[in-house]
């Protein structure tokens, strides 16, 4: 990260945008980049002045929404072809595929907004969406909710408090796991009242 901060703050202009823009659309695509490392130095960027903190945040939520869609759109379209090419069938393995199958049947659209607190598992399962022809609307709609509270979140905060970068980094990661534990225990709950309303309905039968 420090290697990117360093190479934003030598540049001006739109620039530093078109940067952040570039690497967040790779990393949708599987660039090996982790997709925060680079919304932590968008953030930095604002904080030591070389970018206006509002304007990345615009900049990063499109360059987020932009790669995520291009991947559903390479599933839906590509997919079954695709699969079994490099580089997506180093990602997408049968294990993570049937992983993800599951995931989306037994939790549906929730699990499409998780998947943005999930690095590694986030190109695998938006491919894996379009290639069960999820609707594109709902896609966009769950993927787009996630990535309206994690990118701002993340520029904000690195952005008022850059002075702090190590602590907020660690607060930010603390609370994307927290999020993600939430999602799953509201899931876990619908799915035993769910299951238990059925029994009752067996046995009242």
């Amino acid at each position: 990260m420090e290697q990117l901060v360093e190479f934003l703050m030598g540049l001006d202009g739109v620039t530093p945008y078109l940067i952040v823009f570039t690497i967040l659309l790779a990393c949708g695509l599987g660039l090996p980049i982790p997709e925060d490392i680079t919304l932590f130095a968008a953030g930095l960027a604002a904080y030591y002045g070389n970018a206006n903190h509002h304007v990345m945040v615009a900049v990063s939520f499109i360059g987020v929404m932009i790669g995520d869609s291009f991947v559903f759109f390479l599933g839906s379209r590509f997919g079954p072809k695709l699969k079994k090419r490099w580089p997506f069938r180093t990602y997408l393995t049968p294990e993570r595929e049937a992983f993800v199958k599951q995931k989306l049947h037994e939790h549906g659209n929730k699990f499409i907004f998780a998947a943005r607190f999930m690095p590694g598992l986030r190109a695998p399962i938006f491919f894996t969406s379009g290639l069960l022809h999820l609707p594109f609307r709902v896609f966009f709609f769950y993927d787009g909710l996630a990535a309206l509270l994690s990118v701002p979140l993340i520029v904000y905060s690195l952005y008022y408090f850059g002075d702090q970068v190590d602590r907020v980094i660690e607060i930010i990661r603390d609370a994307q796991h927290g999020i993600l534990f939430v999602i799953f225990a509201v899931i876990a709950i619908v799915v035993a009242k769910w299951f238990w309303k059925k029994r009752a309905e067996t046995k009242a039968s």
